[in-house]
């Protein structure tokens, strides 16, 4: 391996290059480059590259400036962008399967942009311009770290990396952090802090470094420990209300255990507070809310049972997919296996034969060639009726359960509108009596002036009671519209989002076979 100094001096006279972007040119050319041969690089020349099938991918010494157009490199393991002109970590969200990144020798300032690589091993972030470690946390692969030469000032800061307990080895040399210059404290501290540490700046931490470290920083590693506990619970303790939430809104059913809706209904309703005053009132109040609530919780427990049983359908149904997709493949191969076998006894009859034979061995070859064209397409043809009559199957399954889900809950909806029907009949009635007696004289002395005032004109009070039974209604009714329409929403996506894919398998299978027909085809006229 190349030291700091060294690849500094060779990057150097590089550097004087104009800066560049990346674009579907350079990544053609680099990937040639770096393996891709025979068939594929055929395949390259003819259709496009497939950028999806790169397991890695060099880019350095190129003056490139931003990261860009790597988002079909869904399979690539590793990246090297050393030696360029990159400022900012970008582009980078879609190579889920990255388990290696140099972007050392660059112009970075922050490091960020690396939520989705959660593979990642082995990161090298050297001579950049970074002053904080920080926006790493999905990195939870993480064993190997560079990030020497940069601009880091705070020891602190790095005891940031203790979360990744993987982590064995660690470059931080030659920043401009002021424990540097005492070289025992330095390394005793990070020894103490990182004790699954192998290496740390290119040397071995052994047995009394160890134990030197212990010794020194022992309490305030016990209040560390302490404090990560800590932290590492409540983390925990709020994954899981996080779980549980997300559950209860994929059960459509969400905020439905309780008095939610209830709260819902009446926070709004100001006239109906002030009624509260009237005698019996509270107590029906009472009574509506635990009668709403204990349609609420009936509802909200069959949304659980409704949402295992759905999960369990798709769960199930995705586990036959990978079993008939993995068959069909499994007879594919056997396939071209067979035509394999054969190709290799026509490729020495054909290397062997007389020249004015070859012609006809060649078309007969030409007409195998087509044969396994057609008896690979005849494999997918059946995989993908059979998926058509699998996803068809499926789909009614699952509008069976959405639409008896719905269904229910309709049901339930119905209850709790009749209930506040009841209840406004009784309301109702309690004002008619608080009218007469106002219109009387006779009203308690203890009312409300405003509530008093309400009830001199019959109007006003039937008028406010109507829209205020109008509005609770209103919110019911919104409840229910919500939760069915999400319901059909989400089946309606996961048949889409499966049948899409499917057709993407599909062609994407189609477009194989016809490459590897033609490259048989080339192939062929070779040896002409």
């Amino acid at each position: 391996m190349l030291s700091s100094k060294e690849t500094s001096n060779l990057s150097a006279g590089y550097h004087d290059k104009t800066p560049i972007y990346i674009d579907e040119e350079i990544l053609q050319e680099a990937v040639l480059e770096q393996g891709l041969q025979d068939q594929a690089e055929l395949i390259a020349k003819q259709e496009g590259i497939l950028f999806k099938e790169a397991p890695r991918l060099s880019l350095e010494y190129r003056n490139i400036q931003k990261i860009d157009h790597l988002w079909e490199f869904s399979a690539l393991t590793k990246l090297n962008l050393n030696n360029n002109f990159i400022k900012k970590i970008e582009g980078l969200d879609h190579l889920v399967n990255l388990t290696w990144l140099n972007l050392s020798f660059n112009k970075i300032k922050k490091i960020e942009g690396l939520d989705g690589l959660v593979k990642m091993e082995v990161l090298n972030l050297s001579n950049n311009h970074i002053t904080l470690i920080e926006n790493m946390d999905n990195l939870v692969e993480l064993t190997v770290f560079s990030i020497a030469n940069n601009k880091l000032h705070q020891l602190n800061n790095v005891v940031y990396l203790r979360k990744f307990k993987k982590l064995f080895t660690l470059n931080i040399d030659g920043n401009p952090i002021p424990e540097e210059n005492n070289e025992e404290k330095y390394t005793l501290f990070l020894a103490a802090y990182f004790q699954q540490l192998k290496f740390l700046n290119n040397v071995f931490l052994n047995e009394d470094i160890r134990n030197r470290a212990s010794a020194k920083y022992n309490l305030d590693i016990e209040e560390m420990n302490q404090e990560e506990l800590h932290a590492q619970q409540a983390a925990k303790e709020k994954r899981k209300q996080e779980a549980i939430l997300q559950m209860h809104e994929d059960s459509f059913v969400e905020q439905l255990n309780g008095d939610y809706l209830y709260k819902n209904i009446i926070q709004n309703d100001t006239e109906l507070k002030k009624l509260q005053c009237l005698p019996g009132v509270d107590e029906l109040l009472e009574a509506f809310e635990q009668q709403l609530v204990d349609l609420c919780n009936q509802l909200f427990e069959v949304g659980l049972a409704e949402y295992k049983r759905r999960d369990a359908e798709v769960a199930s149904f995705f586990a036959r997919l990978d079993v008939d997709v993995t068959d069909s493949q499994s007879r594919a191969s056997k396939v071209l296996a067979d035509f394999q076998t054969e190709q290799k006894q026509r490729t020495l009859d054909l290397q062997q034969a007389a020249k004015d034979e070859k012609k006809s061995k060649m078309d007969i070859w030409l007409e195998e060639i087509n044969v396994l064209c057609y008896n690979l397409m005849t494999v997918e043809f059946q995989l993908y009726s059979y998926l058509e009559e699998t996803i068809r199957k499926f789909d009614n399954n699952i509008s069976e359960m959405t639409g008896s889900f719905s269904e229910t809950a309709q049901g339930i909806f119905v209850q709790c509108r009749e209930l506040e029907d009841s209840h406004h009949q009784k309301v109702t009635q309690i004002a008619v009596t608080t009218l007469e007696v106002v219109a009387k004289g006779e009203a308690e002395d203890d009312l409300p002036d405003d509530v008093r005032m309400l009830f001199l004109d019959k109007n006003t009070v039937m008028d406010t009671l109507a829209a205020s039974h109008d509005n609770h209604l209103q919110t019911i009714n919104d409840r229910e519209t919500q939760l069915v329409t999400r319901a059909e929403a989400w089946k309606v996506a996961l048949i889409k989002g499966i049948e899409d894919t499917e057709l993407k398998r599909n062609r994407m299978r189609i477009a194989d076979i016809h490459r590897h027909a033609d490259y048989l085809r080339e192939q062929l006229k070779k040896l002409m």
